[in-house]
C-alpha cells in the first residue's frame, strides 16, 4: 500500500495539474507530471511508483546512481537528469538515463552522443535555455540557440526532444508567463527550421508557476516540494 502522504501530494499535484489544462482549454493527457526526487529516499520513489508515477527527474549523478540501484526492479521507471552537467559526468548520464534536460553547450552534447551505448537508443534532449538573463543560471543564450539545436539534430545517438526553462522567481501570473513564452516561441521558431526533429516537448513550471506554465504550453512540469515535502538537506 502507496504511503499515505505521497499518494495525497500526487492526487492534489495531478488534480492541479488537470484543472489548470481544463482551464487553458488543453487535453487531459497534453502534460504530464515530473518528480523531482532530487535528495528524497528511494522508498519515497517507491511509493511514487506504487501511485503509478513513471518519470522522476534526478539533479545529482551519485545519489541517482545510487537509487537507481535500489529500484532496478522497477524497470519502467524513465529517469531524467535535470542537473547542471559537467563533462566528466556525461559518460554515466549517457549510460544510466532516459532524458537529459540541462544541455547547454555543443561540447556536451557531443560527448553523450558518443558516450550513449547503442542498445539503448538515442537519448532525449531538452535544450536548457536561460530566458530570463540571470548571470547564475545555467542555459544557452537565445541567441545561441539555433546554431546549438543544428548540432544537437546532426549527432546520432541523440534525439532532440525541446527546450528547458528555469525562470527567474516573479509574483504575477503575467511576470510569471512573459519567459514561459519566451521558451514556446524560441520551441516553435525551432520546429519551423527543422521539420525532422520531434521537438514536441517544453519542460518548464514548478510548483510555483504551473498555472502559468500550463498557459504557455508546457509539456513536462517539474514538481518536487509538492509530491515528496519540503527538500532534504544533502550531507
Amino acid at each position: 500500500m502507496p504511503d499515505v502522504q505521497v499518494r495525497e501530494s500526487l492526487q492534489r499535484a495531478r488534480q492541479r495539474l488537470a484543472d489548470a489544462l481544463e482551464s487553458a482549454g488543453r487535453p487531459a493527457d497534453d502534460a504530464c507530471l515530473l518528480a523531482v526526487s532530487k535528495t528524497k529516499p528511494a522508498a519515497l520513489i517507491r511509493e511514487a511508483h506504487a501511485c503509478r508515477q513513471r518519470d522522476f527527474g534526478e539533479n545529482y549523478l551519485q545519489e541517482a546512481l545510487d537509487k537507481q540501484v535500489e529500484l532496478a526492479d522497477l524497470t519502467d521507471i524513465v529517469w531524467h537528469f535535470i542537473g547542471p552537467l559537467q563533462s566528466n559526468k556525461t559518460r554515466a548520464v549517457a549510460e544510466h538515463f532516459a532524458w537529459v534536460h540541462s544541455v547547454d553547450r555543443a561540447k556536451i552534447a557531443r560527448r553523450l552522443s558518443e558516450q550513449r551505448p547503442a542498445s539503448l537508443g538515442p537519448l532525449n534532449i531538452c535544450l536548457q535555455v536561460n530566458v530570463s538573463g540571470e548571470a547564475s543560471k545555467s542555459g544557452a543564450d537565445p541567441d545561441d540557440l539555433d546554431a546549438l539545436a543544428a548540432e544537437v539534430i546532426a549527432l546520432p545517438n541523440l534525439r532532440l526532444r525541446g527546450l528547458m526553462a528555469i525562470p527567474a522567481p516573479a509574483t504575477s501570473m503575467a511576470e510569471q508567463r512573459r519567459p514561459l513564452a519566451r521558451l514556446r516561441q524560441l520551441r516553435d521558431d525551432l520546429r519551423q527550421r527543422y521539420p525532422q526533429a520531434p521537438l514536441d516537448t517544453l519542460s518548464m513550471g514548478m510548483s510555483d508557476d504551473l498555472e502559468a506554465a500550463i498557459l504557455e504550453g508546457a509539456t513536462l512540469v517539474r514538481l518536487g516540494t509538492a509530491i515528496f515535502g519540503a527538500r532534504t538537506p544533502r550531507a
